[in-house]
């Protein structure tokens, strides 16, 4: 591969292995499969057909390109027992911003999904955050999950073969749930890394420096819609979650930069993401952008041993928003 670019931990392979374990137990997932007549292949884990928490951790692994381990775990905020999910990762950079992160709009005549998942590092449209990266992968199949309530149709399929490049419909995956299903919301808030990558990338730090990271968010509960959904799945993050990152980097550098993580450094935090949105008239891209990252952040300098911490939970806020709204 030309221009500096690496690429040989294989993500669309090793997410293409949990989609065929997906596969092949659809029944005991409560997944359903279906073969579009181009030959691309559709998972559904919750459309049409129920999912549930072990389709979503599959699915949150898949996302992550086989490179992040998901598994579940209690979480005590203030008097409140939640289930939650905990992640980590030896590849941060490359499982959460390469492949997790939401980057890629899929936007074919009426249809729209946000596209995330390895095929991502494959059609690399995101041009500018791979080229920071110094990530590229060249996939013999591709593998994208898309968060929706509609199945991608033969035509989706056809653009994103085409806006990959090398590869034909056929040679694709895609995995779906809406947000407001049981594995939506395990693949949703196992984002608890990830949010706190793209929160360091916009303050302009380097995210190859960060050698691992852990973290931990609640689980929201099945909302009544995507909506609402959206607004718990957020607030899990935002005011539940916890991320602690081993970083190269000095303790000068971490201590700029540890303050301005946490979702409590943006002018929109305090109140359930829901009514964040409906204060903003409907219009996502009014609220800063600043507010998404994890609740509690702490940062380990190898170079040192020393922690920088910042952030905290807010029961309160969770509380509201996941059993009272």
């Amino acid at each position: 591969m030309g221009g500096g670019l690496s690429g040989g931990l294989d993500l669309n392979g090793r997410a293409l292995e949990i989609a065929d374990r997906m596969a092949t137990n659809a029944e005991a997932l409560r997944v359903s499969l279906r073969t579009l007549p181009s030959g691309a292949r559709v998972i559904d884990a919750g459309i049409e057909t129920p999912g549930g928490y072990a389709a979503g951790l599959a699915l949150a692994e898949i996302c992550m390109g086989g490179l992040g381990h998901v598994d579940y775990a209690p979480v005590v905020i203030g008097d409140n027992h939640w289930a939650g999910v905990r992640v980590w990762t030896d590849h941060p950079a490359v499982s959460c911003m390469a492949s997790q992160y939401a980057g890629w709009a899929i936007q074919v005549g009426k249809y729209f999904a946000m596209g995330s998942g390895p095929l991502r590092a494959h059609a690399r449209v995101e041009k500018e955050l791979f080229a920071k990266l110094g990530y590229a992968e060249t996939a013999r199949r591709g593998v994208l999950v898309l968060e929706t309530r509609t199945a991608p149709t033969d035509d989706v399929a056809a653009w994103v073969a085409e806006k990959a490049g090398s590869l034909e419909p056929w040679q694709l995956t895609f995995v779906v749930a809406p947000t407001a299903s049981l594995a939506g919301g395990v693949q949703i808030a196992a984002r608890i890394l990830e949010t706190g990558l793209h929160k360091m990338d916009t303050l302009g730090f380097d995210l190859k420096k960060i050698v691992s990271g852990i973290g931990a968010a609640p689980l929201p509960p099945v909302a009544k819609n995507d909506l609402r959904a959206i607004g718990r799945t957020n607030d899990c993050i935002l005011y539940g979650g916890r991320a602690r990152y081993t970083v190269n980097a000095d303790d000068q550098e971490l201590a700029e930069l540890v303050p301005k993580i946490p979702a409590s450094a943006s002018k929109d935090y305090g109140t359930p993401f829901y009514d964040i949105f409906k204060r903003y008239d409907g219009d996502f891209y009014k609220i800063d952008p600043l507010l998404f990252s994890p609740a509690e952040v702490w940062l380990t300098s190898v170079q040192s041993g020393k922690t920088h911490h910042a952030g905290h939970l807010n029961a309160e806020v969770l509380r509201a928003s996941l059993l009272e709204s």
